[in-house]
């Protein structure tokens, strides 16, 4: 994506200083030779640590948020209009080498804190004056340099974290309650912990992100993103609407090289929303098209943004196993949105008359830089490899092939060629574009690991699972509804990512464990004979407890789960439940999450996705917000098919099975919002199509999804014969 483009989406800050981060112009002033030359080293230092370089972890954390938080206090400056004055650069970079130098002090002084505390018993942490001074300063910069890049949100929440750890959580009422902690704690829990900000969510950002940005950067200068606009135009240029199908196409395959939707919009949506305008769709319904695919961009494997990542590291389940699972939900997804394309083609009569003519230089040349190193990449992930180690062998692949690329074009000639030589200068400017899209996600991963250390210390997570498995009273589906409502919230002021996060810590436990109560109350309704299981029950304030071991109706054994301490049935589930299929619980629970957190980029009043390409579309934003997440719909569709299918759960034929009839159901549901197919539908196609939906989405009812397919297939017939009796104005 180009600084143009993004001009053009992305409502930057005043004080932002994109150029400095950027090949054009280079050399036009020092800093900027300074910015570029140290962004591209990182880079450099990025990839080298993750095949190579062996820091320990706490050390390649902090180098990690030291270069990102230099980067951030240059390219997003506080002092507005006024950040261009010598004097503001001047401070900028004095305070973000300020920043680097504390995150490296804190590194490297971890074993000397140890000493020091382990030679003075009956006291806790030791640390020295430049040691609170380096904490404080980090700290600090977290909530100054994440309110820079995303706003104020996640400042807020970090100041409420710390403060419940030390103070807030003694006045609390009930679950919500806990034990104060002294400074010196806190600051350590904050800066070591696992949990903290050079933890986890660190790890994830500085071993695979990172990586797969700068992957996803190689990947738009070498010229792949042509190519998937050509591949798009030969699969969608016979078909009524095809720009629009351009589009959907566009964007699912620039989702495996962009780690934002927003990023995603920019760079498709300025080629393809005009594109689908020509083509005569209206120009809010071209904006709800291309921010809807943009944001399923993010779903689809191999890379789905960051969320498997995060997903992995949490779960401990394998990376791989968790990008196959998503395969057949984001193809759904795709035929979600390029469905209500159909139909809104069919409906106003538009789509046809526009040049959709394959430039085959950019499709072959493009084609070999794009295919050759995600085949690398994924052969890499299914054989077990780290996905950091597989993206840096995919950008060797990359380049390798667009050198030979190169090569052949020399000996061929004509048009059949168009590359682009991955020389110095281009690797550089796809160095600085991974760069650019990794400083928010660097910054906001390490600051977030401020409020994790928060939550695992006090254990206000099992609070929140207590209330949702309280409000939900057992039922999966008004759980869901309450994570897509909190989603909806936190989404307004974070990144996907951020929110998905902040959602799987404080959730993702009470939602696995709803859906493992399902497996336990067939248990009850059949009787558990098992003495030491049964007697778990005993300890149940229930009538129904003395029916566990010779069984009970399935209201009461309801009844009973529903009336469990959170505590106690923390404790049943693993002694009833195998472990296997408690991970895949787990699994199923945080993609739900990881689904609904998608839906702030489409859903009002804050889609920035929406907003991004109402700016491109140049038609009103609130309305295009209104058509995305109506056009979107699939991401609460999935969801449902988590919970209450084997979608995630089942062997290749079960999901086979519930994905082909999906695929019926998720039409017939398009219909029915669009009321119309083929043509207008009466009241006997919309009696089928309900009828559709129900019977297509019953989980493994040949007979029944049978049926189900037949009655769509019956009313888009019946809309079709409609078509030809009525005259449907242009």
């Amino acid at each position: 994506m180009s600084d143009t483009q993004a001009d053009i989406v992305l409502d930057r800050p005043s004080g932002e200083r994109p150029n400095l981060m950027s090949l054009e112009g280079f050399g036009s002033s020092p800093l900027q030779i300074l910015t570029v030359s140290f962004a591209v080293l990182f880079a450099i230092w990025h990839i080298a640590t993750n095949i190579w370089l062996t820091e320990p972890g706490k050390w390649q954390n902090a180098i990690h948020f030291a270069g990102f938080a230099f980067l951030a206090a240059l390219t997003v400056s506080p002092f507005g209009k006024r950040a261009d004055e010598g004097w503001a650069k001047g401070l900028d970079l004095f305070y973000g080498a300020l920043v680097a130098a504390a995150a490296l002090w804190i590194a490297a002084g971890e074993s000397g804190l140890y000493d020091r505390s382990l030679a003075v018993t009956g006291q806790s942490w030791q640390f020295g004056v430049i040691d609170w001074a380096a904490g404080l300063l980090l700290i600090f910069a977290a909530l100054d340099l994440s309110k820079r890049v995303a706003g104020w949100v996640i400042p807020i929440l970090i100041i409420l974290s710390l403060s419940y750890i030390m103070f807030l959580g003694s006045y609390l009422p009930g679950v919500f309650r806990a034990a104060s902690l002294p400074p010196n704690d806190v600051l350590f829990r904050t800066l070591y912990n696992d949990e903290g900000m050079f933890g986890i969510l660190a790890t994830i950002s500085s071993t695979n992100i990172t990586l797969f940005m700068i992957f996803g950067g190689f990947l738009v200068a070498s010229g792949a993103s042509d190519f998937v606009i050509e591949l798009s135009k030969i699969v969608a240029g016979k078909v009524r609407g095809g720009a629009a199908f351009v589009a959907v196409i566009s964007s699912a395959l620039t989702g495996t090289i962009s780690g934002s939707a927003i990023a995603n919009t920019a760079s498709t949506g300025v080629i393809t929303i005009p594109l689908m305008k020509s083509n005569g769709f209206r120009a809010k319904f071209a904006a709800g098209v291309e921010a809807a695919a943009s944001t399923g961009g993010q779903l689809m494997p191999p890379i789905m943004g960051a969320g498997a990542f995060v997903m992995a590291s949490y779960t401990s389940i394998p990376y791989a196993t968790i990008v196959s699972v998503s395969i057949i939900p984001a193809i759904l997804y795709f035929l979600s949105v390029a469905f209500i394309v159909r139909i809104e083609a069919m409906k106003h009569q538009v789509g046809d008359g526009v040049d959709l003519t394959v430039d085959r230089g950019k499709l072959i040349s493009g084609g070999i830089v794009f295919i050759l190193p995600l085949t690398v990449m994924i052969w890499l992930l299914m054989s077990g490899v780290t996905p950091s180690y597989a993206a840096s062998w995919a950008i060797a692949a990359l380049i390798l092939a667009s050198w030979a690329t190169t090569l052949l074009s020399k000996f061929v000639g004509g048009d059949l060629f168009a590359p682009v030589s991955m020389g110095p200068g281009k690797i550089a400017e796809a160095l600085l574009i991974g760069m650019k899209s990794s400083v928010m996600t660097g910054i906001l991963l390490v600051a977030i690991g401020i409020m994790n250390n928060a939550i695992v210390t006090s254990g206000i997570g099992n609070g929140f699972s207590l209330m949702i498995a309280q409000w939900s009273q057992g039922s999966v589906v008004v759980a869901i509804l309450l994570i897509a409502l909190a989603s909806l919230v936190l989404g307004m002021g974070l990144p996907v990512t951020a929110a998905y996060i902040i959602l799987a810590i404080l959730t993702a436990p009470a939602l696995a464990g709803l859906l493992a109560d399902g497996i336990i109350i067939e248990q009850l309704v059949g009787g558990i004979t098992d003495p030491a299981k049964s007697a778990m029950f005993m300890l149940v304030d229930s009538p129904y407890a003395a029916k566990v071991a010779t069984g009970m109706a399935r209201e009461e054994a309801v009844a009973l789960m529903a009336a469990m301490p959170f505590e106690l049935s923390i404790t049943v589930r693993p002694l009833l439940i195998d472990p296997t299929l408690q991970a895949t619980f787990l699994l199923t629970a945080h993609l739900i999450i990881f689904w609904l957190s998608q839906d702030s980029n489409v859903t009002p009043p804050v889609c920035l996705a929406a907003f991004a390409a109402a700016g491109i579309a140049g038609s009103k934003p609130m309305e295009t917000g209104f058509q995305s997440w109506k056009i979107a719909k699939g991401l609460y569709i999935m969801p449902i098919m988590f919970a209450y299918t084997p979608l995630i759960s089942g062997d290749f034929w079960e999901v086979m099975h519930i994905g082909f009839f999906g695929i019926f159901g998720i039409y017939a549901l398009n219909c029915l919002i669009q009321f119309y197919s083929e043509g207008p539908i009466g009241p006997v196609a919309i009696v089928l199509l309900i009828a559709g939906v129900v019977l297509t989405f019953w989980p493994l009812m040949l007979f029944a999804n049978l049926a189900g397919a037949g009655c769509v297939l019956l009313a888009v017939f019946l809309s079709k014969r409609n078509a030809a009796r009525v005259a449907v104005p242009a």
